[in-house]
């Protein structure tokens, strides 16, 4: 029997994920299966358009969660217009949609539309019914911390107020909540909210907003620890200068400095003589910088002072410990430890093996990549070296660098500020966050036993002028007795500090570059010395500019002292000269020597970690 051929089989061509997504049958369970793998596979582009195509083809209840998680995978991928279109089809589809609303915000803000980002964020916590809490707590937080870098405290903290009555257990509300107080002047810090217990006032303060509250070293380290614990990265077992394969280091010593603030900020006002007067026979200057680039004077002197300049924006930590490493560091100054804007990351990795804190951060950061801090006596004594991560590098004389060629404009008279000819001015030109309900008050009892005399504040917003005001009030002070000084330009501002008798220093966080730059100008300073570096800064500038008979270490005392001086305005005046006379040839000014101390300090432990 012949055999007989069967016909063969058709062979059916399996069904592509966008095959099934544009037949309009493939379950949401089954695109985000598909989607995610293609993620995963480095596809996003792929992943992207399944999206599209199934959102296009596809009749589905569920449609808008498609559309978000769209929105989504394009803002991931800096599509933010697409991503933004994406969010606005998923408010289509199912208006009210919570997480569309908080991701839309968050590209209106990135665009700089911070009013359609608050008011996007606005009907997630004021939604009714009531999304699930953390989405309204996403939106409290979020809307809060934006007014807040907008400056409208008030509307900030009455957010954080109502995020911390739903949740008490946030330790990153309650730090901005207890410094936006402080900003505002508004006393006590820690006004009870919900059921934020005490200790979780205390564990939530930021190191800042610590150093402006108590002068206790402990509390400090603790806080500082706290941080490092919570958000620095653990440090390589083996430091990153010695993973780096390089020649030996030779030559002259490599000292570089690490900081985001380079320009007309506290620390880049008071560096660039340190830069510019480094010696260049011994020493090469490298700046690792995430500064944001301006023409503005003062940072191209800066950068002019420079020997190198390397951009860490837009680079990683790690990175950037990489290029410190591979620059072959000796030194590796930070100057900005655990403040605003700070990396501390990049620290951890010990790219030098050298690594030293220095004026940013007026007390110890924990931070286990920061062997030493410069220091003098006076503002480091060895009492307080037990509550430091960081030994101290002691300099002869003082630890702040300053600069000698501060602009100055010409000198006002008080009539254009609103000072009365006649009366003893004292002054305060420190930010409203260092005032304390304890140190007011103690300025409110040296006008009362001073008569004709007024105390001239800067303000740095309304809420904290009203709320100076209405203490004053409660001490029996006269409101026209306070006056405010509004923020000007820098060399206005040193000019104007000529026309006051006295300033008064805050505590515990004293004055640092206010204070240097008030005794410049030769304005004398009555200081309360505490416990703690940043309560012992103006000590030390007196103490090295030879007023240490200024200097106090009680408020009993700090009192009488300054109201002493008001009574006798002769004794200002005596100030007044010798500042005049030797202040600016006393070792504070003595610039050129401080820079020398340092280097001696450098190279020394330079020279150690080559031979190890």
């Amino acid at each position: 029997m012949d055999a007989v051929l069967a016909p063969d089989k058709p062979v059916t061509a399996p069904v592509t994920p966008l095959e099934r997504a544009r037949s309009g049958r493939m379950p949401l369970a089954e695109l985000l299966g598909h989607a995610n793998a293609m993620q995963a596979a480095g596809q996003p582009g792929a992943a992207a358009g399944l999206y599209e195509i199934w959102i296009a083809h596809t009749e589905s209840a569920l449609r808008h969660v498609a559309c978000f998680n769209w929105g989504t995978m394009l803002s991931g991928a800096g599509q933010n217009e697409a991503a933004e279109a994406a969010y606005r089809q998923t408010l289509d589809l199912a208006p009210g949609f919570a997480p569309a609303l908080l991701n839309l915000g968050h590209l209106l803000e990135r665009r700089g539309d911070a009013e359609g980002a608050l008011a996007l964020w606005l009907q997630v916590y004021d939604a009714q019914p009531l999304p699930a809490e953390d989405l309204r707590l996403h939106a409290l937080n979020n809307s809060a911390r934006l007014l807040e870098m907008k400056h409208r405290y008030p509307e900030a903290e009455a957010l954080m107020r109502r995020s911390l009555e739903i949740k008490a257990a946030q330790f990153d509300v309650i730090q901005h909540y207890v410094h936006i107080r402080q900003k505002q002047c508004a006393w006590p810090h820690d006004l009870p909210v919900g059921e934020v217990t005490p200790n979780q006032f205390l564990m939530g303060t930021s190191l800042l907003a610590m150093m402006g509250l108590s002068d206790d070293p402990a509390l400090q380290l603790l806080a500082a620890q706290r941080f490092v614990a919570e958000r620095v990265p653990k440090a390589p077992a083996v430091p990153l200068h010695q993973q780096i394969a390089g020649a030996p280091r030779e030559g002259r010593i490599r000292v570089a400095y690490l900081s985001g603030d380079l320009h007309m900020h506290a620390v880049g006002l008071l560096t660039p003589e340190l830069f510019e007067l480094h010696d260049r026979s011994r020493f090469e200057v490298w700046g690792f910088c995430w500064t944001p680039d301006s023409m503005q004077p003062q940072r191209q002197r800066i950068l002019k002072a420079l020997d190198h300049h390397v951009r860490l924006a837009g680079v990683d930590d790690a990175t950037a410990a990489r290029l410190i490493a591979e620059a072959g560091i000796d030194v590796l100054v930070d100057l900005q430890g655990l403040t605003s804007g700070a990396r501390p990351a990049i620290l951890g990795y010990r790219a030098a093996p050298v690594q030293v804190s220095y004026l940013g951060l007026p007390g110890t950061s924990a931070l286990p990549g920061v062997d030493w801090m410069l220091a003098d006596r006076v503002v480091m004594p060895p009492e307080l070296l037990r509550y430091c991560t960081e030994k101290p590098i002691y300099l002869p004389h003082c630890y702040q660098v300053s600069d000698r060629q501060r602009e100055v404009a010409p000198l006002p008279d008080r009539a254009r500020y609103g000072l009365p000819e006649d009366a003893f001015v004292y002054c305060s030109f420190n930010n409203n966050h260092k005032f304390t309900a304890e140190m007011f008050e103690a300025w409110m009892r040296i006008l009362a036993q001073v008569p004709n005399s007024v105390l001239w504040l800067l303000a740095d917003n309304d809420t904290a002028h009203q709320n100076m005001l209405r203490a004053a009030g409660a001490h029996g002070v006269a409101r026209e007795r306070l006056i405010l000084a509004p923020r000007v330009a820098p060399a206005e501002y040193l000019a104007r500090f000529t026309l006051a008798d006295l300033m008064l220093d805050t505590f515990p966080f004293n004055a640092g570059t206010t204070a240097s730059d008030a005794l410049w100008m030769g304005l004398p300073i009555v200081t309360r010395a505490g416990r703690t570096y940043i309560s012992r800064m103006a000590a030390s500038l007196l103490t090295a500019i030879g007023l240490p008979d200024l200097v106090t270490d009680n408020v009993a005392d700090y009192e009488k002292l300054a109201v002493a001086i008001g009574r006798q305005p002769l004794r200002a005046t005596s100030y007044k000269r010798y500042l005049a006379e030797q202040g600016r040839r006393s070792p504070l000014f003595d610039v050129p020597q401080i820079v020398r101390d340092i280097e001696t300090e450098f190279e020394r432990l330079a020279l150690k970690a080559r031979a190890s």
